[in-house]
């Protein structure tokens, strides 16, 4: 036997590769699927072999600790196993040509003979390898949910939490949802009407490369190419020339006008003609726009549109609502009635909690127009997407639940039935493992977590309740809701004044669902690549463990390392701002420590945008109405509320920047280029976008290590921000703000 293999395929199977479409029955009943997934499988391939393990080990640790890094700077890059997927193939080919191929024996294991190099570094390898750098991407969110806890106790309230109760906190509530979501697997897995449409992107992107390519510019090639570029350019951006991050130039031509400035800032306004020459700020937030489809990018600008050009300038502007010109325009930052910075540390208490003298002193809490509007349109988001997803497919959901238990089996998972399956105890031992050990931090260390060991057990009752129904509605349509805002709206309500016990009830309600339904995704892109269960099961749960425990390193590092880290101050041109972490950090002041009473209650100034339930659970079924009443009218299907309003929910902590520049990007190469130059599109786009990543992080790795550390900086106007410093002021008259004209 040619490497370690954790389970071979069942004895009964043949080693010839299955084709079966012939046969009616092979066929997918999804098109899609028939058109991206190959009907066959050779069980021969190594699958559990030394280089995967060596590049599945390198990617999760590399990818968790730059997407960690990358979390605490202004312009955040997450970098996607994409990057991974593309780069690790010219690396598993050339480790196939140098590695011995002798075999030996390993004591315990019998007569199997095991080699660092079975043959031909081949698919599967290449399959488990990016889904150990997804487990370092955090299934995507960049780094585990958790930390925000750590950066906010330790950055923001300046309080104290130990290794080990951080450790716990990020471990659990990364691996909770794993639990009960190797349960479902019957469900949302398994049947072929559940699809997953995203996994589809990474099978072809795998078919693409790992066909025989002769042309002369080799993906491999323009890899490299487009890495050195990439790695090279972002000197300038990053370091010598870091106005070239935001280009805001009516900024420049009206550099006295506080109007103008809240106009044209592409990092605290709307944005007007704000450009980028700097893929970190393409890239973040909403990820590559390389990779987005252009209906996507279509819905994602005609929402940000509607929200930013035409809502917030009528209500800033227009009504002045709750007395919006007595503060910026865009901002996370939390203010008192006169417009200053709400100190928050003046209201927390020695036992971490809300100390309601000091809170009556400073008065109640006021939000940016932007920031409270984001949560109305969030609420909305929530409202309209339950409404939409029961109203336009309701029926279709309801038939595939039932295909589920009773639909007859496709070829692929037919095929699948070759290699062995998970026992249930594997899942059952996971789940009461980690609940044991959460209660044990909720109990033992509630000093530092605040959260009630029933706060946990409803939780995870709330996550398990909602991990079917939105696996259900992500496998067939693509959307995920997420339970971030509602978790900590029935917290805030249960146990308002304790910040870190909501932020905790937040992320094991949110997270262990995410982490659920990322799973499942998981496992469905290694059932249509035909990868062992086993396998697949044991990669995502060590890379998860190696992740977090990164993830918290390089936290701590930076945490103790870099002075003032997280102060965002438009005076300062410090890359350590922490947005995300920010945007943590108020939430958890509106919803634990002050609460949503206090905000959005009886007691606060904001309760009128609780209507945004309302609204966003009417809109569909006025569209739905329209859809019935004029069937003939398809244009009338395609509006999708819940991307609509949903489009700007990366706001705050993205950008007016971040926006323009992932739209006019993802036009260009998902619209002309596609359209125009699809040939080139098909073979090179992805591999450009995980080339930029790639080169833009190691360059900015680079000059942190090389000059960042030593904090030595090149001072001249390009390195002076974005210029913009009085988008950040008030307009309203007689509103005194340190470093902004008084009017």
């Amino acid at each position: 036997m040619g490497s370690l293999e954790l389970e071979p395929p069942n004895s009964n199977t043949t080693p010839k590769p299955l084709d079966s479409d012939a046969e009616d029955d092979d066929v997918s009943p999804i098109e899609q699927v028939r058109l991206t997934v190959t009907n066959t499988d050779d069980p021969t391939l190594p699958v559990w072999t030394f280089r995967m393990w060596f590049l599945g080990l390198l990617s999760c640790a590399l990818l968790s600790f730059l997407n960690q890094f990358f979390s605490y700077r202004t312009e955040p890059l997450i970098i996607t196993q994409i990057t991974v997927q593309v780069s690790t193939l010219p690396i598993g080919n050339f480790m196939a040509k140098v590695l011995p191929t002798n075999k030996f024996h390993i004591p315990g294991f019998g007569s199997r003979s095991f080699s660092l190099n079975p043959g031909p570094f081949n698919i599967k390898e290449h399959v488990l390898i990016t889904i150990f750098a997804n487990a370092g991407s955090a299934f995507g969110l960049g780094s585990a949910y958790a930390v925000g806890i750590v950066n906010i106790i330790k950055a923001f309230y300046r309080r104290k939490i130990s290794l080990l109760a951080s450790w716990l906190l990020i471990i659990t509530t990364q691996v909770l949802g794993y639990g009960w979501a190797g349960l479902l697997r019957k469900y949302v897995v398994e049947p072929a009407h559940m699809w997953w449409p995203n996994t589809l992107v990474q099978v072809s992107l795998f078919r693409a490369l790992h066909e025989k390519d002769e042309q002369r510019m080799s993906r491999a090639k323009f890899f490299l190419i487009a890495l050195v570029c990439s790695f090279t350019w972002y000197a300038f951006p990053g370091y010598l020339f870091t106005t070239l991050t935001n280009i805001s130039w009516v900024c420049w031509l009206f550099s006295k006008s506080v109007t103008a400035q809240q106009i044209g800032s592409g990092m605290r306004g709307l944005g007007v003609g704000a450009l980028t020459l700097d893929w970190s700020a393409v890239a973040s937030f909403l990820f590559s726009p390389l990779i987005s489809p252009f209906f996507v990018i279509v819905n994602v600008f005609a929402g940000y549109a509607l929200i930013l050009y035409f809502a917030i300038p009528i209500a800033y502007w227009g009504l002045d609502l709750y007395t919006a010109q007595r503060f910026p325009i865009f901002s996370s930052h939390l203010f008192t009635a006169q417009g200053q910075d709400y100190n928050i540390t003046a209201i927390v208490n020695e036992n971490f909690e809300l100390d309601i003298p000091k809170y009556k002193e400073q008065g109640r809490i006021h939000l940016s127009t932007f920031f409270a509007l984001s949560y109305g349109f969030g609420f909305a988001t929530i409202a309209s997407t339950l409404t939409h997803v029961a109203l336009f497919y309701g029926r279709e959901i309801l038939d595939r639940y039932r295909a589920s238990y009773k639909g007859k089996e496709d070829i692929h998972t037919r095929l699948m039935r070759r290699y062995k399956d998970i026992p249930s105890w594997w899942f059952y031992t996971l789940l009461i493992i980690t609940v044991a050990v959460s209660l044990v931090l909720c109990i033992f260390l509630n000093d530092q977590v605040q959260m009630p060991w029933w706060g946990l057990l409803f939780a995870a009752a709330m996550a398990f309740a909602f991990t079917l129904p939105i696996s259900i509605i992500t496998a067939t349509t693509n959307q995920t809701p997420g339970l971030n805002i509602i978790t900590e709206y029935i917290m805030g309500i249960i146990l308002p004044g304790r910040p870190i016990a909501n932020v905790c009830f937040k992320t094991y309600g949110y997270m262990s669902m995410a982490q659920a339904v990322s799973f499942l995704n998981d496992f469905k892109l290694g059932h249509y690549m035909k990868i062992p269960p086993r396998s697949m099961f044991l990669v995502q749960f060590i890379g998860t463990i190696l992740a977090g425990t990164v993830n918290l390193a390089v936290a701590h590092w930076l945490l103790n390392s870099i002075t003032n880290i997280c102060v965002d101050d438009p005076h300062s041109d410090s890359p350590w701002t922490c947005p995300g972490d920010r945007v943590f950090f108020d939430a958890s002041v509106i919803w634990g420590l002050a609460g949503p009473k206090r905000i959005f209650g009886t007691l606060g100034i904001y309760g009128a945008i609780n209507w945004f339930f309302l609204g966003g659970a009417v809109g569909p079924v006025i569209v739905w109405v329209l859809h019935k009443a004029y069937p003939k009218q398809n244009w009338i299907r395609l509006i999708n509320l819940p991307v609509l309003l949903g489009a700007t929910a990366s706001m705050p902590p993205a950008t007016a920047l971040n926006y323009n520049s992932w739209i006019i990007v993802g036009t260009i190469f998902n619209f002309f280029v596609f359209r125009y130059r699809k040939k080139w599109w098909q073979r090179y786009n992805y591999v450009l976008s995980a080339a930029l990543d790639a080169g833009l992080a190691f360059m900015a790795v680079l000059l942190y290590l090389s000059v960042g550390m030593e904090n030595k900086s090149v001072a001249w106007w390009g390195t002076n921000g974005e210029h913009c410093t009085l988008a950040t002021c008030p307009t309203a008259k007689g509103i005194v703000v340190d470093g902004c004209p008084v009017n």
